[in-house]
């Protein structure tokens, strides 16, 4: 099997989730640190243009979307389950909560509470999150604090009961969803601490969480990740189902894009459509043929 690549930065908090998944399921992986702010060309070069944090990239094959690595990982190494007692479909519901309603809030007051960012990283945030206006940032504090302490309070209530994780007994994907908003709040929201003092419950997850680790990592130049991918051949795709709403066809030129923030169109061939992913085909000289593979929840494809 091919060696797990991952595309990211320390402080990314979505990184922080597959992160999270190495050490639940004790993988080795390689690690390639890419720029916090645009240009990335090493990593566009591997996406063609998709530019969010992380990208997991195993062989010839490259992975978008933290949802999509999750369930990747997971049919990969599949002990122990990231979807604890058979709650795939929740778990992965979830994620749109925390990667919207919980996390938005939390990126406006990492960036609104932090006044000395570098000029270079609040610009490429303005443009990167279109959900913020940064002009207004600093008088939408309190409300930003109103619209994420309510989610908190679901995390505090749903471990009230004495339960060591979100769904039970066992660390999953529900935790590593409610987690990583948490661990950025941590890390760049110094209000925050005392506001979490009263959540007894929580603070004793997190350690939990902490524990779980990242698994074995060991480093990797970006420009060996594309050597790697030029070497390797793509996997197969199950084609295009006939029945999907779009009525495209395998080989049809498509672009595919987030349909929230950081809208960078990926364009290219179809070969695979279901109603969980779509997967096109590039080339190019640094990579050779790759597979590309988005997740359809939260992305947009339109035909050339």
């Amino acid at each position: 099997m091919s060696e797990l690549i991952l595309h990211h930065f320390d402080p990314s908090p979505f990184a922080e989730k597959i992160r999270l998944i190495f050490g639940l399921k004790k993988l080795e992986w390689r690690s390639v640190d890419i720029p916090m702010i645009m240009p990335k060309p090493l990593l566009t070069a591997l996406t063609g243009g998709y530019r969010k944090t992380p990208v997991l990239q195993v062989g010839a094959d490259v992975y978008c979307d933290t949802s999509l690595i999750a369930l990747e990982l997971n049919k990969r190494f599949p002990k122990p389950d990231l979807f604890t007692d058979g709650n795939q479909g929740l778990a992965l519901a979830l994620s749109y909560w925390s990667n919207t309603v919980f996390f938005n809030p939390g990126a406006g007051l990492s960036m609104g509470t932090n006044a000395d960012l570098p000029e270079p990283i609040l610009k490429d945030r303005s443009e990167f999150f279109n959900f913020m206006d940064f002009g207004l940032l600093q008088e939408e504090i309190p409300h930003l604090f109103t619209q994420l302490l309510p989610h908190i309070d679901l995390v505090e209530k749903q471990l009230s009961d004495g339960r060591a994780f979100l769904m039970g007994s066992s660390a999953g994907w529900a935790d590593i969803n409610a987690y990583f908003v948490i661990w950025m709040l941590r890390a760049n929201v110094a209000p925050i601490q005392e506001m979490l003092t009263n959540c007894h419950s929580m603070d004793a997850w997190e350690k939990r969480m902490q524990d779980i680790g990242h698994g074995k990592r060991s480093e990797l130049d970006a420009g060996n990740a594309l050597r790697i991918a030029k070497a390797s051949c793509p996997s197969d795709t199950e084609g295009v189902d006939s029945a999907d709403p779009l009525g495209l066809n395998e080989g049809d030129k498509i672009i595919v894009e987030p349909d929230d923030y950081g809208k960078v169109p990926v364009s290219s061939e179809l070969i695979g459509l279901n109603r969980q992913t779509v997967s096109i085909r590039r080339n190019s000289a640094e990579t050779g043929d790759l597979n590309i593979h988005f997740p359809r929840a939260g992305f947009r494809i339109t035909r050339c």
